[in-house]
């Protein structure tokens, strides 16, 4: 990088008056490669849906290799469910998902029931609350692996009790107790009322009978993770329809008002300024309320709640208010910074009060990948189902799962236990690489084409005589132009950040293949490279951002406007790095603030409707939070992009015309040029 070449302002056009009314096509081999890529992609989709079967992947698979609900291999249409037998996945076919709910004195476990291999099975000594009918489970009396349980394989002995006999295994034989279930696209999961209660009338806790089997088959930690998940997505289904009412529905409200307000002028200052303030008392008033409840708990007589749960609940009372703390200190540090970046969030408010049709663009975003994700999906399921059932077999000695010295075992009792899972050749491999490709190419494409539109029109806006003339037409007309002559930069610029996260999802693989293998050194150097990588995706995107903006400009190739910005944001870096920053934590506090709301009415209604029906609020919580926060996110995009342009444009207003003639407001140009440099 020369020194004139870096100190070489913009050079209006002679004819110069605002973005450039003779476009031409730009990056169009770019798009010619998008296209076949899409081609190529169907090609293989239309492949996979001749040749697989999505029943393969959509409907479960049980230990002997039969689909539940299909005729795949043999006859199960009839039992078109999976119940689970153990931790390996292994199960079987029944007819419906069992619920004990008035059948035994708890409502929920029979611990003289159990389903096995070869279905349902209870000891001869009695006790059993259920009949042997009370689920219908598949024939597998003919099947190559089919195990059946005695008194000496899956009861209590002399050796061991009934949880440690080589049947049970812990969850990790050929047989578990009879519980209550919960069905999730034809899987059959035990609810934790019912896990809970069948470890505590047998004595024996998960977690902690997997730590003395950790030394034989390193399988410790899959089990705990096992029951933390498992027992999360119980949650997860149980308040369902609240995660995702709330998640996309409140906070799709929530969001439309919150913009609706930031394009008023006169409500900015007090929507922004409450915004902060009230996040920050949300963050309080969350770690006042954690803390009560924490205390009630503690104080409980009974004490009906976990200590672990009390402790966790006291811990993230304490990180909300340091959270809130830390927000008070920063917004004491950076007020006239964000008096700034309020000033440039006002006049994107003004570009989008004139151009309102400019908030449909998420929509046509949304609906875009919508359309796109349904196509991939089917694809996909399809491919998936190309793999071979194959049979593994898992060799287990129950005298190690109780960390006790006991009688030595029978060992003819001792039998490995198996199951089915699919596993791909090289070919489904590959095709399955380059569908996940050509998701991340498609997503950041259809991105990358609603910043266009946003730039195009806020451009046009901007270098307006007169912006009271500037309408919703204006956004029509910008979404002709891109879709007409820039579609191949969006797919220029979207196909580096593709690569960038392609690469990512390698390095993540390798990453969990280095865990596996507890190769500390091979962690800690992937660790890196996928930091750098996130870096310069990052990079990437914000220089994408500013290359549309040139392009909606001056109509220039990708690799021009690239250059052109880097060189125009070089020479204006504090300035521009000051507001960007800025305005983009004014946004971001915009998303906190909804994703705050929409979250605190979602556990509101979860603790008053489903709180005796959860193991905990969290995972509901968090999951709504994370939705929300991706909505708004969605949303908030359109006044990110707006304020990009804006500022964008006035550098090179100010560059081109050096004040004389300048397009910019001048209130804009002089609130800037005295702030603009503060950090």
């Amino acid at each position: 990088m020369s020194d004139d070449e870096a100190n070489e302002k913009l050079v209006a056009p002679a004819d110069f008056d605002g973005p450039t009314s003779t476009r031409h096509c730009t990056d169009v081999f770019c798009l010619l490669i998008l296209i076949a890529a899409w081609v190529v992609m169907t090609g293989v989709g239309l492949y996979a849906v001749g040749e697989g079967d999505y029943r393969l992947v959509l409907y479960p698979l049980d230990y002997d290799g039969n689909i539940c609900g299909t005729d795949f291999k043999n006859d199960m249409t009839a039992y078109p469910n999976l119940l689970y037998v153990n931790s390996f996945s292994g199960g079987v076919c029944v007819d419906a998902c069992p619920d004990l709910t008035n059948k035994t004195q708890d409502g929920v476990s029979d611990v003289h029931t159990l389903i096995t291999y070869d279905g349902v099975w209870q000891p001869s000594s009695g006790g059993a609350q259920l009949p042997l009918d009370y689920v219908k489970v598949a024939d597998y009396s003919n099947a190559s692996d089919v195990m059946s349980c005695t008194d000496a394989t899956c009861w209590d002995t002399e050796a061991y009790t009934s949880p440690y006999s080589p049947g049970v295994r812990l969850g990790y034989g050929y047989a578990f107790y009879a519980g209550t279930t919960y069905g999730v696209l034809g899987r059959c999961y035990m609810t934790t009322a019912a896990l809970d209660r069948i470890e505590e009338q047998l004595n024996f806790e998960v977690a902690s009978a997997t730590e003395a089997a950790s030394d034989l088959m390193g399988i410790g930690a899959v089990e705990d993770a096992y029951a933390f998940w498992n027992r999360v997505f119980a949650d997860l289904w149980t308040a369902r329809v609240y995660v995702l009412g709330f998640g996309f529905g409140v906070s799709l409200i929530v969001s439309s008002l919150y913009i609706f307000m930031l394009r008023l002028p006169f409500l900015l200052n007090t929507v922004v300024w409450g915004s902060i303030f009230l996040t920050i008392g949300m963050f309080f008033f969350g770690g006042y309320y954690a803390w009560n409840v924490a205390t009630d708990w503690d104080e409980a007589e009974p004490q009906t709640v976990e200590d672990t749960t009390i402790t966790a609940t006291t811990g993230a009372a304490i990180a909300l208010w340091v959270v809130g703390a830390l927000l008070v200190v920063l917004t004491c540090c950076m007020r006239k910074a964000i008096q700034v970046a309020l000033l440039c969030v006002k006049q994107a408010g003004r570009a989008v009060n004139n151009m309102i049709l400019i908030l449909t663009v998420p929509f046509l975003q949304a609906a875009a990948l919508v359309a796109f994700f349904v196509v991939w999906s089917i694809y996909s399921v399809h491919l998936a189902s190309l793999g071979e059932i194959v049979t593994k077999e898992v060799a287990l000695d129950p005298s190690t799962l109780t960390g006790q010295d006991l009688p030595e075992m029978d060992q003819g009792l001792i039998q490995p236990v198996h199951y089915r899972v699919f596993l791909f050749d090289e070919f489904v491999t590959r095709c399955s690489y380059y569908l996940l490709f050509c998701l991340f190419w498609t997503a950041n494409f259809i991105v990358a084409v609603g910043d266009m539109i946003v730039a195009v029109a806020v451009a046009k806006w901007f270098f307006a005589r007169n912006k009271m003339t500037v309408g919703s037409w204006t956004v029509i007309s910008s979404v002709r132009e891109t879709v007409t002559y820039h579609l191949g930069t969006c797919a220029y610029g979207s196909l580096l950040v593709a690569i960038v996260q392609f690469i990512r999802y390698i390095i993540a693989k390798l990453q969990k293949k280095a865990k596996e293998t507890q190769n500390k050194i091979a962690e800690y150097i992937l660790c890196c490279c996928q930091c750098c990588f996130w870096c310069l995706e990052r990079c990437l995107k914000f220089i994408n951002k500013n290359a549309y903006i040139q392009t909606a400009i001056f109509s220039t190739s990708f690799c021009k406007s690239c250059r052109a910005s880097f060189f125009l944001i070089f020479r204006n870096a504090a300035r521009v790095g000051a507001v960007t920053y800025v305005s983009s934590a004014v946004l971001i506090i915009g998303k906190l603030f909804i994703s705050a709301v929409t979250t605190g009415f979602a556990y509101i209604a979860i603790t008053e409707r489903l709180n005796d029906e959860l193991f905990s609020v969290g995972g509901p919580v968090t999951i709504t939070f994370l939705i929300a926060y991706w909505m708004s996110d969605f949303f908030m995009g359109v006044f990110d992009m707006a304020i990009s342009t804006v500022l964008h444009c006035f550098i090179a207003d100010e560059e081109m015309f050096g004040g004389n003639g300048s397009y910019a407001d001048q209130h804009l140009k002089d609130y800037v040029d005295k702030h603009g440099a503060q950090r």
